[in-house]
């Protein structure tokens, strides 16, 4: 069993910033892809950003330059640092990993987060 529990959501003025943290527990060999995705009111859930367990990272055009993604192997947690929060940034965050378990790779969500940027 996986669990990954998010944190660092919360209510910020346009501008500001904040830092999710994703951490992965459980039934872990290694984690390979780790990843933010987010869904507001009204829209699909979309991709933010992507990380590799090689480090490589590729973001969405929209936060191209404001968000930054990292991951800390040893301690199973991946992190978003959001700078310059606009209000279209509000939404639910969700991590997301590709976690091996030793048998197979199965990707895990977390339960989501709340962003809400006020303008």
């Amino acid at each position: 069993q996986v669990q990954l529990v998010e944190s660092g959501g919360g209510l910020v003025q346009a501008g500001g910033s904040l830092r999710l943290s994703c951490a992965v527990s459980g039934s872990i060999f290694s984690i390979n892809t780790m990843g933010w995705f987010r869904q507001a009111p009204g829209r699909q859930r979309e991709l933010v950003a992507v990380i590799t367990s090689g480090g490589s990272t590729n973001y969405t055009d929209s936060v191209k330059g404001r968000f930054t993604i990292s991951r800390d192997n040893a301690k199973n947690t991946v992190y978003l640092r959001m700078n310059s929060l606009k209000p279209e940034d509000t939404a639910v965050y969700y991590c997301n990993a590709e976690v091996y378990s030793g048998f197979y790779s199965k990707w895990y969500w977390g339960q989501g987060t709340q962003v809400t940027v006020s303008s």
